[in-house]
């Protein structure tokens, strides 16, 4: 009988390894900088091309590595952190499976040159397809570079499934964001196609915040600090009214290991309860510290996973921890009773009174008259032959100044609910009325129709906003008065600058300002109030991967900005208003759901009505 199973060679073994550690040229970069950080390194520089598909170069001022040390870094299992099972419950280093330089030089041509502290000259080492190359001494600086050259060139469907070069670069931002953030004490600096995204100095974790996301930014921060015997909590909140709707400033830190953790997540915003706008979340910085034989990092290949032994106890620390901060700086809302009890007024004094004050009218007094002395009756004429009667002055005002009709138009506003609808929208109805000021009951048809307002609205904006740009036509925009400016970091200013031409059709045009930040001058309109919502929805598209997709970002935009234009649940409508919603609403092609999907209307017929009242 034949023999089926073989063992796989080290270079099969090692491309499909790849698959799990490097997904992307963040990856990457992640690798070899938390390489470089255990290397003992005070200055970590980063250079990417072409976000990183062309070139990604790590330099450090480490201890580097010696020929056999540098050659054993290639091979699978093989590393420096950890020598035993038993390391893995003291572990805290950035890496210890010894999987990352294998995979990484599997798919790419690596360079490598390193020199130890003292010795005169260093080694090159030339790595391809997870080959060995070439080898040679070389001068270089003390510690390590690594150079990953042409990206899963020997996986071209991996490399097929790369994204945008902006989407790239917004995952290599995060992944340098989340280790810069973890090492204040460290320097970095991260270099794209030759400009600096970032160039990080040491200081403390308050001034490595403001660095990365803005000198505005401080003022946004709520320290706090706890310590207990099963966990050490520190790093810096955000006030809820700096909150977004989309998560990229959240960093959570075990043992100086960014992870993701959704019970930890859920404890921090159950500390803003009460205190957040619903949709929206926070930014913070947290660092946990915790015994590491009590928390698993060895869960996933990426290494941002993590399970606590005792996770329900540092959870109720955690959220404990959080709301104190909030309340120390006076942030969560709080009732004072005493000042409010202490406010007292001076009582009348007894056997006084107070007449009620009276109000005296010249009856006779005219304004348009010359002189107070004359009198004139209403159905007078005037005695002044060059003051015309109301019946002479013409009652259109166009003819008054010689102008058509045509030329006179009113600004128009698409979130406005003032609007005047058309003949194809008007609504004829006499019987319609507004129920708890949140919706409109009207009949149609035989039909009682009940519509939700807000929703109503969002459905209208939705297809406005959906429909612009379609054709090459830019979508009616709002001019801001005075240039806006928005407190964002050097990542997300290049991300928007990169789709300025793309958001102009929308609406909403960018400029960089002359600081270096950006502003904005113009917005979609109805969204002069919602600028901030307005500049995260974009954002979050741009960091998902739908912007590549032009119905996917039109449609995201669209949904995002319909629901913040839209009016509150609770509004007062006039009659007018009312038919002019209704109108606007059935002459959309889906006036049954609103942007999210959820029913806008529901109608009760009058056999409905009689099946009830039985």
């Amino acid at each position: 009988m034949a023999d089926y199973i073989v063992q796989l060679t080290d270079q099969v073994a090692n491309q499909i390894a790849a698959g799990e550690v490097v997904g992307r040229p963040a990856s990457v970069v992640k690798e070899l900088v938390e390489n470089a950080v255990d290397a003992g390194s005070t200055d970590i520089v980063v250079f990417v091309k072409d976000a990183g598909r062309t070139l990604i170069q790590v330099i450090d001022n480490g201890k580097g590595m010696s020929e056999e040390d540098a050659r054993k870094c290639f091979l699978r299992h093989a590393t420096s952190k950890i020598t035993s099972a038993d390391d893995l419950l003291t572990l805290m280093t950035k890496g210890f499976r010894g999987e990352a330089l294998a995979s990484i030089s599997a798919i790419s041509h690596v360079e490598l040159k390193t020199r130890e502290a003292g010795a005169e000259l260093g080694l090159k080492i030339g790595v391809s397809g997870d080959e060995f190359t070439d080898s040679e001494p070389v001068s270089c600086a003390e510690g390590s570079s690594f150079s990953v050259k042409n990206l899963f060139f020997n996986v071209p469907a991996r490399r097929n499934f790369l994204k945008s070069d902006q989407v790239e670069v917004r995952h290599i931002v995060d992944e340098f964001q989340r280790i810069a953030m973890a090492h204040p004490q460290l320097s970095f600096r991260l270099q794209s196609n030759g400009n600096d995204l970032f160039n990080l100095k040491p200081g403390t974790l308050r001034q490595r915040v403001v660095a990365i996301f803005g000198v505005k930014h401080d003022e946004r921060l709520v320290p706090i600090d706890e310590e207990t015997d099963v966990v050490k909590i520190s790093g810096f909140v955000g006030k809820p009214s700096f909150s977004r709707r989309t998560r990229g400033e959240q960093f959570l830190f075990v043992n100086g290991r960014f992870i993701k953790h959704p019970l930890m997540h859920r404890a921090i915003m159950k500390a803003y309860e009460g205190v957040l706008t619903p949709g929206n979340f926070p930014l913070y910085t947290i660092f946990l510290e915790v015994d590491p034989s009590k928390v698993d990092v060895n869960i996933h290949p990426t290494k941002m996973e993590a399970k606590f032994e005792e996770d329900q106890i540092i959870f109720a620390f955690l959220r404990s921890a959080i709301k104190r901060g909030l309340g120390q700086h006076n942030v969560s809302p709080s009732l004072d009773f005493d000042s409010e009890l202490s406010i007292s007024i001076e009582g009348m004094p007894q056997g006084k009174f107070v007449s009620e004050p009276r109000v005296q009218v010249n009856t006779d007094y005219n304004p348009f008259l010359s002189s107070p002395s004359e009198t004139q009756s209403v159905n007078h004429k005037s005695s002044n032959p060059y003051r015309k009667s109301p019946s002479d002055i013409p009652k259109d005002i166009d003819a008054l100044y010689g102008r058509p009709a045509h030329e006179v138009s009113e600004p128009h506003q698409e979130s406005s609910l003032h609007e005047i609808a058309d003949e194809k929208t008007a609504l004829k109805c006499d019987e319609i009325f507004q129920l708890q000021n949140k919706y409109i009951v009207t009949s149609k048809d035989d039909v009682l129709l009940i519509i939700d307002v807000k929703r109503a609205h969002e459905r209208i904006l939705y297809e406005g906003f959906l429909n612009a740009g379609r054709g090459g036509e830019t979508k009616v925009a709002q001019k801001l008065l005075f240039p806006e400016p928005v407190t964002l970091s050097h990542a997300d200013i290049d991300l928007l600058l990169g789709a300025a031409d793309v958001l102009k059709i929308f609406g909403l045009v960018i400029a960089k300002s002359p600081s270096g930040g950006l502003e904005v001058l113009a917005v979609p309109s109805g969204m002069a109030d919602k600028l901030q919502n307005c500049i995260d929805s974009v954002l979050e598209a741009l960091q998902d991967g739908t912007w590549s997709d032009v119905e996917g970002r039109r449609e995201k935009l669209a949904k995002v900005w319909a629901e913040s234009s839209a009016v509150h649940k609770k509004v007062t409508l006039n009659k007018e208003e009312m038919v002019n919603l209704v109108g606007r609403l059935f002459a959309c092609e889906s006036p049954g759901t609103d942007a999210r999907g959820r029913a806008v209307f529901t109608n009760l017929t009058v056999d409905h009505i009689t099946s009830k009242l039985k």
